[in-house]
């Protein structure tokens, strides 16, 4: 009865994850007379991409899709590149206040953007970050380095600690054993970590908003311009915004079934 159960809620929850990924693709799609139809035919009598014409031919909307990406690519590697060694510290090392660092890393994500949104702007213009891509970036970064610390301490702490001990009794440093050991042992959790971070990257609208003014990521371009804009053009963007972070994951999702068949073991 457990695992009958089980069964049913597991496809509700992919019925409530997939429904509007569904509808966005389906209204994207579909010819723009029969976006206003109610109710609306879920599969399109015909399949058109005049909607992503007029989104791509929009002002804006181009540099601000290849902004999100750089962004986002940024992003996963300043946040693997800090949160990487931090996770292994945490795993590998015993300190005062280890706890409390945990804690410490924890409680960053208390404060609301909304909060944080003039002394950042004021923080920004004074160090000329202002309106560059490369402030968003660290801004982003240190919204999703607490989730990769703690992502990658856990895996870290999974991962043997005689293999490294072993490595280093025929004569490897403890650098050494960490990239021929560790890390790769590890890959699985960084690339749990790099798609955390590349959507929370993508997805992240507010700062981007406040922080820029001529290099808008995509979500801040098209929340500008939502108002003013037609029903098709907000389908259009939406799967705009889903089509990215899809295809991330799809590039991941090797590492994350490796990851779920050894944690399953």
């Amino acid at each position: 009865m457990t695992r009958y159960f089980t069964k049913i809620a597991i496809i509700i929850l992919a019925i409530w994850t997939l429904l509007p990924l569904l509808l966005i693709t389906s209204s994207a799609f579909s010819p723009k007379s029969e976006i206003y139809q109610f109710p609306k035919p879920i599969i399109p009598s015909r399949f058109s991409i005049d909607s992503f014409q007029f989104f791509l031919r929009s002002y804006g909307t181009i540099p601000s899709l290849l902004n999100s990406i750089l962004v986002s690519l940024l992003t996963v590697v300043f946040s693997l590149s800090i949160g990487t060694p931090a996770g292994y510290a945490l795993a590998r090392f015993r300190f005062v206040g280890k706890e409390t660092f945990k804690l410490a890393i924890l409680t960053t994500r208390m404060f609301p953007m909304m909060l944080l949104a003039i002394p950042l702007t004021v923080l920004f213009i004074r160090f000329g970050l202002y309106d560059h891509l490369i402030g968003v970036a660290l801004l982003h970064t240190a919204i999703a380095l607490p989730f990769v610390v703690i992502i990658t301490g856990g895996i870290f702490g999974s991962v043997p600690k005689e293999f490294e001990e072993a490595a280093m009794v025929f004569g490897a440093t403890r650098l050494g054993a960490f990239f021929r050991i560790s890390l790769p042992l590890a890959l699985p959790g960084l690339a749990v970590s790099a798609i955390f971070a590349f959507i929370i990257s993508w997805n992240e609208v507010f700062a981007a908003t406040i922080l820029t003014v001529q290099n808008r990521t995509l979500p801040a371009q098209i929340l500008t311009t939502l108002q003013a804009s037609p029903l098709y053009f907000r389908f259009a963007g939406g799967f705009f915004m889903i089509l990215p972070a899809l295809i991330f994951i799809f590039f991941m999702r090797n590492y994350l079934f490796y990851l779920w068949g050894r944690s399953g073991s």
